[in-house]
């Protein structure tokens, strides 16, 4: 993520921020990638600080995306529903840069469902998912206790609502890609086939997890094609952004990089995980000086770095691919 310049002065304003030091207030142009103060305001900017633009009907790019909110059940699920679209915000403002949901990408957007465990007629659960192009995220993990203590719980390495995001949205795309002429047949020689029974096997994977091996990133990763594929490209898109926001910073390591690089207009795969481990090696190192955890504690394999570049490529491609006429 770039860091950005406010218009009025030009000092730093960061990607969520409503109001620069100056007193001059924002709103992002996700096109543009940059602020500005001429353009009209989502209007949920009140309700959950989107600072966002807005589109046709008054809501931003990223708020008409969503077709449920949680029940407004006192204000602790108007701060989770906050968290969770400022996620969503981050994420899509990552895959506009790529070209996806931009106004010159003419395929279909996702719709989402924000739900809470906590309803006006009391605890419920939850399931995130997608299905036909409809995203469920449960709000809930946009409580840091509630998403610390599931993360232990299920024993995973890192567990986030932007991860959440980034997973349910790899669905999402798949969908998409799929349409698109030769993507199934590339697909399913690297990542198997994806018509494989999914409820079988993931009653398999609970069952019986496995665990990450050489061929997967994660152990969620074993269980079918659609999970491979959406943990490969939730990981790809961390190690973008990662990189991307480094070079913000101007936090690269020594080797790295050189000053004003674009990691969402890098085409060579090996470069761009290279240059994004050293940079989470380094971010690692000082984690433990401060006796935190590593920022990312993943080993990426030479078949992992494989399933990594097909992604790359085809999500670089896809947006403004046309789909295979029926």
């Amino acid at each position: 993520m770039h860091i950005f310049s406010c218009p009025a002065c030009a000092a730093h304003v960061y990607f969520d921020n409503l109001t620069c030091r100056c007193g001059q207030k924002v709103t992002f142009d996700p096109d543009r990638n940059a602020m500005r103060t001429d353009a009209a305001v989502c209007a949920n900017r009140g309700d959950i600080a989107c600072n966002w633009l807005a589109e046709d009907g008054g809501l931003c790019r990223s708020c008409a995306m969503t077709g449920t909110v949680p029940d407004m059940v006192g204000e602790e699920n108007r701060e989770l529903w906050a968290r969770t679209e400022l996620a969503k915000r981050w994420m899509l403002a990552n895959l506009i840069r790529w070209g996806w949901f931009t106004p010159a990408d003419t395929g279909a957007r996702p719709r989402f469902k924000l739900l809470s465990e906590v309803t006006a007629d009391g605890e419920t659960d939850v399931v995130m998912g997608h299905a036909d192009g409809v995203i469920t995220i449960n709000v809930t993990e946009a409580s840091e206790p509630t998403r610390m203590h599931r993360q232990e719980e299920l024993g995973e390495l890192y567990r986030t609502m932007l991860g959440h995001m980034r997973h349910e949205m790899a669905h999402f795309l798949h969908l998409r890609l799929m349409a698109l002429p030769g993507f199934p047949d590339r697909f399913r020689a690297l990542f198997g086939d994806e018509r494989d029974d999914y409820g079988e096997a993931l009653q398999r994977h609970y069952a019986d997890p496995k665990p990450a091996g050489e061929c997967h990133i994660t152990g969620y990763a074993t269980a079918h094609p659609h999970e491979d594929w959406a943990e490969t490209t939730a990981h790809l898109l961390h190690l973008t952004d990662l990189l991307d926001s480094a070079a913000a910073a101007q936090v690269l390591p020594p080797g790295g990089p050189a000053a004003g690089y674009d990691a969402y207009r890098e085409t060579d795969t090996s470069q761009l995980v290279t240059y994004a481990v050293d940079t989470a090696l380094a971010v690692n190192h000082l984690n433990r000086a401060m006796d935190l955890p590593d920022l990312y504690p993943f080993v990426l394999t030479d078949p992992v770095r494989m399933k990594l570049a097909f992604v790359h490529q085809e999500l670089r491609a896809g947006a403004l691919a046309k789909p295979q006429a029926a």
